[in-house]
């Protein structure tokens, strides 16, 4: 029987997504569980479903360009009774997915870790580094590239809030910190400073400040999100 799944959800993420599997694939095989993985293929149009199968994992073809829908969507298709949520330009360790599994068998409703950026960043970019981690714990949030929770917690809470089109990660974690205990680990995960480097620090805190004076009503519609939904910018270059 499945103890856990890994969801990922995925739009034209070939570049990264096998080093993200791989490093999956190994986490859950030095941790002795079964496992599954699902990767939830978003509307692509480059080679991510064909990554996807030829490392094992199960693919699933959906066309909602909307990452809280595209997460439920992976959801629902799971069969374990642990959730992993996991970008497709992460990579997970042993550690932190063991630190996930022993949480929610302790009685963690869900809960997120560290994380921190692959690659060189501008100066925004490693200034926005040093305060993210803190600011994520302070908060008692989880981050987009890893969240984890129970499949009885993401259940009461209903899954991830479909009006949003981004910050949903946020907002699940609010709702499964009112459900149960939300825990955020200091064991880290490694995703990707593409955007970081792809876009300007004007672009990048523009949005942040849109969210900080609107709330919510910054992430209920596509318009202005162009970091998650505008055209894939080449990364400038990193040091992986």
């Amino acid at each position: 029987m499945t103890s856990i799944s890994f969801v990922i959800p995925a739009y034209n993420e070939e570049a990264g997504l096998g080093r993200t599997l791989d490093a999956i694939e190994q986490a859950a095989r030095a941790l002795g569980e079964a496992a599954e993985v699902i990767v939830v293929d978003d509307a692509s149009s480059d080679g991510t479903a064909a990554i996807a199968h030829a490392h094992g994992a199960r693919v699933v073809s959906v066309h909602c360009r909307q990452i809280a829908a595209t997460r439920n969507a992976g959801a629902r298709e799971a069969c374990g009774a642990m959730l992993v949520f996991v970008d497709a330009d992460t990579l997970v360790t042993d550690a932190v997915v063991r630190a996930a599994v022993a949480a929610m068998r302790g009685g963690a409703a869900g809960g997120g870790c560290a994380f921190r950026f692959d690659g060189r960043l501008p100066l925004y970019g490693r200034v926005l580094a040093a305060v993210a981690t803190p600011v994520y714990r302070i908060a008692g949030l989880a981050s987009g590239c890893f969240l984890f929770c129970t499949r009885d917690a993401f259940a009461a809470t209903g899954g991830f809030d479909e009006a949003l089109f981004g910050a949903e990660e946020a907002a699940m974690s609010r709702a499964l910190r009112r459900h149960g205990r939300f825990v955020v680990l200091r064991e880290s995960v490694t995703t990707s400073g593409r955007k970081l480097r792809a876009y300007s620090g004007r672009e990048v805190l523009g949005i942040m400040l849109r969210l900080a004076l609107t709330g919510s009503k910054a992430v209920r519609r596509r318009d202005g999100l162009d970091i998650w939904y505008g055209e894939r910018r080449a990364d400038p270059g990193s040091d992986t």
